[in-house]
């Protein structure tokens, strides 16, 4: 399970946000063995006074097309699968909607999995008892 949110400056196209979801998504699939469907994502347009980044934090140079990307997983993953994710969306998010690498920010949240509810009010991952 995944949870997936971007921030971002307001005024890129539809294709040009959709085209970030679906980068992802395909990242995740091929790192972190994200099951089909498992989608569940958001975009947030921010106006520029309420989109504050370092311009040039850890000497990385970013631009105003930088998007902010968290996602928030189960804690089952070791750090080569997590630097893989990281490599993986970047590379996937130069390939589509051409974003510079430079400006994919990536913060990765773990959770247990029994923190989580897919719908009904139930903890899908918790062992059912008796």
């Amino acid at each position: 399970m995944q949870l997936t949110r971007v921030s971002m400056l307001s005024g890129k196209p539809p294709g040009w946000r959709r085209a970030i979801l679906d980068s992802l998504y395909l990242a995740m699939r091929e790192t972190f063995n994200v099951p089909e469907d498992d989608r569940f994502m958001t975009i947030t347009e921010h106006e520029r006074d309420d989109f504050v980044y370092g311009a040039d934090y850890l000497g990385i140079a970013r631009s105003d097309d930088l998007v902010m990307i968290q996602i928030t997983v189960s804690n089952t993953r070791g750090v080569a699968q997590k630097q893989a994710l990281f490599a993986r969306i970047a590379e996937r998010l130069a390939q589509s909607p051409g974003l510079r690498k430079e400006d994919v920010l990536i913060n990765l949240v773990e959770t247990l999995p029994e923190n989580w509810s897919f719908g009904s009010g139930l903890a899908q991952y918790v062992e059912k008892s008796g």
